[in-house]
């Protein structure tokens, strides 16, 4: 059976019920006319070089972007700090088109309504920096996954809010140029958006603007842990901001008398308006813990978050080693559980005398053998330090109580009380940088409880244990002279 064509005169023969839906055909046109495509790649190209090619915090520890798809959606939207003000100046080049050739009168003469038009131009942008945008979080996420990194759902809102401000931030370009047209108006409207991402951010003005304020700039601040997401409060507010936003932007594209661009205006005002009062006014509560990364997962006795359940099979057999040896101790620990890092930063980690904190991190657990990790869940007779060896992201208020002599004087105990378990003298995981002194402090006092009999040695590590479980006191002090009874 032959198939019928449609033939005209200097027109290649197109097969009949196979020409290209006009719909595509527009939109194949715009992408190709359009600075789109090309604001697209420059979002890919940019933020892939900014995360893999630049050294910082997003490459780093259990935080990194590539451990889990949390993290991985948070970063992205760090960045948006220098995105977004690429977004809105490429908005505003492209609105620019019509007036550079010429034919805004032309256009605006013909039938069809202004939004038809306007449609196929914003929905290109549009388009493009949401498939750009998702191919970043798509690298990152396939990396996580190679990694075992935890998924869950709490990136979701993070990844949609931060396409969308991508997308408002292109729309208001183009609204705002269509309204301005001049040569000037990108690199205003780009240095506009670049100093007002800046200064919003939580490292400038943090101390003076208020937080809601703070957080109507789309870019997040750096990723404080493993366990936390960004509020439902945050990308709700979030939401409807950039939302009004996007309408602004696309309503100032078909506006063509002054009163329909002050209405236009309204829908930006009103998501203001209405996302402040959804916004948290408390810093501390931009972040929440991620509920169902923090469950726990238990083998036995022994459980760890849902964020590191793939850890769970090599740490059971040393954790339960390490409550066997615990059980010497009156009242001993019945569980190895992983702890969450608390947050808001000053609430405190509760600590119960049942149980045997884990902090894979802190305890540097990833890098030790069996023997050395159960040598690390010992330290301190099982239980969390009470200061921090080394500080990370540390407030003014954290820099100016550090002591590092209390902190090599507290390592050198808990050193000790783990020796008194395995029976040799080793140094914990995670003390290299203060290893030397540590060390300095760790031989007389293991000598000096050596030479103790037997039942002595038992209660003075049993006091350290009770000092360390309220951290009241010097350990190693309590050591010495075995503390009160």
């Amino acid at each position: 059976m032959s198939t019928k064509t449609a033939e005209a005169p200097g027109n290649p023969v197109t097969p009949v019920g196979r020409k290209t839906p006009a719909k595509a055909r527009i939109l194949r046109t715009e992408l190709r006319r359009s600075t789109a495509l090309w604001l697209g790649g420059l979002l890919l190209v940019g933020s892939l070089a900014g995360l893999e090619l630049m050294s910082g915090p997003w490459t780093k520890g259990a935080e990194s972007w590539t451990a889990q798809w949390t993290s991985t959606a948070w970063w992205h939207r760090f960045l948006l700090v220098l995105l977004w003000p690429l977004a809105v100046a490429g908005g505003a080049v492209q609105g620019l088109r019509d007036h550079r050739s010429g034919t805004s009168e032309l256009l605006s003469a013909t039938s069809r309504p202004p939004w038809h038009r306007a449609a196929r131009t914003a929905g290109a942008s549009a388009l493009t920096l949401s498939v750009a945008y998702l191919l970043v979080f798509g690298y990152g996420g396939v990396r996580a996954l190679v990694n075992d990194g935890y998924t869950g759902l709490s990136w979701l809102p993070i990844l949609l809010v931060g396409a969308l401000a991508m997308v408002a931030g292109a729309w208001l370009g183009m609204g705002v140029t269509r309204t301005l047209p001049s040569a000037l108006t990108p690199p205003v409207l780009a240095v506009a958006a670049l100093m007002s991402s800046v200064l919003l951010s939580d490292v400038v003005l943090k101390d003076v603007v208020p937080n809601g304020i703070m957080l109507l700039t789309p870019s997040l601040s750096l990723v404080h842990s493993e366990f936390l997401t960004v509020s439902w409060r945050v990308n709700a507010g979030q939401a409807l901001w950039l939302l009004g936003a996007a309408a602004t932007g696309f309503l100032l594209l078909v506006a063509g008398k002054p009163r329909a661009r002050l209405l236009a205006l309204l829908p930006m005002v009103l998501g203001a308006a209405v996302a402040l009062p959804v916004l948290p006014s408390d810093p501390e509560r931009n972040y929440v813990v991620d509920t169902a990364a923090a469950e726990l997962v238990c083998d036995g006795r022994v459980c760890v978050t849902r964020l590191h359940e793939q850890r769970l099979a090599a740490l059971t057999g040393p954790a339960e080693e390490a409550l066997r040896l615990l059980g010497r101790l009156p009242d001993p620990p019945s569980a190895v559980h992983e702890s969450v890092d608390a947050w808001p930063r000053d609430t405190k980690r509760p600590r119960t005398a049942d149980v045997v904190p884990i902090d894979f991190e802190a305890q540097a657990l990833d890098y030790t053998t069996g023997d050395e990790s159960t040598r690390t869940l010992l330290g301190g007779a099982g239980t969390a330090p009470c200061l921090e060896a080394e500080l990370t992201d540390p407030t003014e208020e954290e820099l100016r109580a550090y002591d590092e002599t209390r902190v090599v004087r507290e390592l050198a105990a808990r050193t000790v009380a783990a020796a008194w378990f395995t029976g040799d003298l080793k140094p914990l995981a995670g003390t290299l940088w203060l290893r030397a002194d540590v060390d300095a402090l760790t031989r007389p006092a293991w000598n000096a409880l050596r030479a103790l009999p037997a039942d002595e040695q038992r209660l003075r590590i049993a006091a350290l244990r009770t000092a360390a479980l309220s951290c009241d006191g010097d350990l190693l002090t309590v050591l010495a002279d075995g503390g009160p009874r």
